[in-house]
């Protein structure tokens, strides 16, 4: 059901629960009190009815019809309008899940649109009406209490990036080859993370008020509080996102110097291969020139004059004998041998 609480309290405490979205708005007029209506994915008409009824600003009603908003803080007269991110990260695909709830905080109204299952709502909700004293505060005292379980949420999110970050360094130095595809799908949720978490400093900022918009001490010191909190994430997200850059950089520096050390082996092959080339050519060409007096002498034609010469067996010996010495001294100079 799009309607999920309706509440109005008073002095803190919650009142009998109206039975329906017109009763609540005639019994927060009735009994003075604070309307907190709590909405998933509602229908247009109903977000139009609770805008005409509080006079909520059309560029902000026409954000929450839209959704998928960055997260943001805007100032409409005397009514706020939040985009909140919340988060939650799923470890065995290695992604970060992102909600969106939208907050119009009023001087005596608070509506939570939900365009997603998380935040879980009702545990603000239930915290807040067991502390009368800080929902005495007003709506502002909700919106810290929505912003407060949102930056929580955010704790389990940065302990899941860390421990992937961790394994791919390990990943790294045992040269895995899909450590690439990891590091740039982590990066992407990183840079993600950053764009719901990065606004939320100068909203908190805003919130804990200045001399136009002053607000009760213990609440700037909750909104102090989650403030530092936020930072951290912040902080926490930037390092994670310099790590994988780095931690690409060298993946790329480690492929390189691998495809260097493979281009080197096979130099050296090539050049040992060269080597063997080169002695069986020289043994080839030593060999080839006693064949080739031999064949020739031994093709036994009649006109050949060596043929029936004295020392004509002697010569083609010492022949191919001073050829081969001539042609090993030759390759043996140049390395060949």
């Amino acid at each position: 059901m799009p309607l999920v609480d309706l509440a109005v309290y008073a002095d803190g405490h919650r009142t009998p629960d109206p039975a329906s979205l017109t009763d609540t708005f005639e019994v927060m007029r009735e009994r003075h009190g604070l309307a907190w209506i709590g909405l998933y994915r509602p229908s247009e008409n109903e977000v139009r009815e609770i805008a005409t009824e509080f006079g909520l600003h059309p560029l902000a009603v026409e954000d929450t019809l839209l959704g998928h908003q960055r997260a943001k803080l805007d100032r409409y007269g005397d009514t706020l309008f939040a985009v909140l991110r919340p988060a939650r990260y799923v470890d065995d695909v290695e992604e970060v899940e992102f909600g969106e709830v939208h907050v119009f905080a009023g001087p005596d109204f608070v509506v939570t649109i939900r365009h997603a299952e998380s935040p879980d709502l009702g545990k603000v909700r239930r915290r807040m009406e067991s502390s009368p004293d800080l929902l005495r505060l007003g709506p502002q005292a909700i919106l810290y209490a929505i912003l407060d379980e949102v930056v929580d949420g955010y704790a389990p999110v940065i302990a899941g990036l860390e421990n992937d970050i961790d394994e791919i360094e390990d990943q790294l130095f045992n040269r895995d080859p899909d450590v690439s595809r990891r590091i740039f799908g982590l990066s992407r949720e990183v840079i993600e993370f950053q764009r719901a978490v990065k606004p939320l400093v100068p909203m908190l900022q805003t919130l804990r008020g200045d001399d136009e918009h002053p607000i009760e001490l213990e609440l700037r010191r909750g909104l102090r509080d989650v403030l530092d909190h936020a930072e951290l994430a912040v902080q926490r997200a930037d390092s994670f996102r310099a790590i994988l850059e780095n931690a690409l950089l060298v993946h790329s520096t480690l492929v390189a110097q691998t495809q260097n050390e493979e281009m080197r082996r096979m130099t050296e092959f090539g050049l040992e291969q060269n080597d063997q080339v080169k002695k069986v050519s020289g043994w080839a060409a030593i060999l080839f020139a006693p064949t080739l007096v031999g064949t020739i002498y031994g093709m036994n034609f009649e006109n050949m004059p060596e043929l029936h010469w004295e020392f004509g067996y002697p010569m083609a010996l010492g022949l191919m004998l001073a050829t081969s010495l001539t042609l090993y001294t030759i390759f043996k100079r140049r390395g060949w041998l």
